[in-house]
């Protein structure tokens, strides 16, 4: 059967979350996919881990970033996927895998963009640190009433998307997580269907998170206001 549903994960040092991380998506994913593991260095400590499964015949793809930075990681896991909808998704253990199949069912009805929203109704967010959790679902709310963003969790790196959509696309971001902000808010602006699915989202329970928020806030600023600036736009044309 061929797959349809490619799962990216970007990798730094992941080796005591990535053997759960894949165990869960394989109990938790019935959809036919492959898993895209996105590195950076040969030394990172998740490979071994990687190789070690990739014996039993889970569909695992090793992708080498050579060109560092969280986002390029990402960027080039979806570019090298090939399948028709790409899911992004950390290896820290934080997102919720039962909503996967669900989402791509979303995607099968048409939809261009499906968001995991963590301040969806029936969504939850456990843990983390309150001013990140704060400023996150103020942006997400914010974007929704005044920018008419489809989806109350813009910031959630947690999002499906359609491969052809991708392709269409200029992504432009150069930091890292804001990249998800970037696609949503561009394909929303471009005409493309969007939707959300409520989710749960943990804080991560081991290792070091490669998130700072006086570094990626300006990141996600320069998305935020881009989406302000296309709505405002589209209220002065006559």
């Amino acid at each position: 059967m061929s797959k349809k549903l490619g799962i990216i994960i970007p990798v730094y040092n992941e080796g005591g979350n990535i053997g759960r991380t894949i165990r869960e998506i394989e109990t938790m994913v019935r959809t036919p996919h492959a898993i895209y593991i996105v590195y950076d260095f040969d030394e990172d400590n998740t490979l071994p881990v990687v190789r070690k499964i990739l014996e039993e015949g889970v569909d695992l793809i090793l992708l080498k970033n050579n060109t560092g930075r969280v986002v390029n990681a990402i960027k080039k896991g979806l570019k090298e996927g090939k399948e028709r909808y790409l899911l992004v998704t950390m290896a820290d253990l934080s997102d919720d895998y039962g909503v996967v199949d669900r989402m791509v069912a979303f995607a099968d009805k048409g939809f261009d963009v499906v968001c995991g929203s963590r301040y969806a109704k029936g969504g939850k967010q456990i843990g983390g640190p309150f001013i990140k959790r704060t400023l996150s679902r103020m942006a997400g709310v914010s974007l929704r009433f005044i920018a008419g963003i489809p989806t109350s969790d813009t910031t959630n790196s947690f999002k499906l998307y359609r491969k052809e959509v991708l392709d269409a696309l200029k992504i432009e971001s150069d930091g890292g997580f804001e990249i998800g902000m970037e696609i949503v808010i561009k394909a929303h602006f471009s005409g493309r269907k969007i939707t959300e699915i409520p989710c749960s989202w943990q804080d991560r329970q081991q290792g070091a998170s490669r998130f700072r928020m006086l570094h990626w806030l300006p990141k996600y600023m320069r998305w935020y206001l881009f989406a302000l600036k296309k709505r405002f736009c589209v209220f002065l044309l006559p």
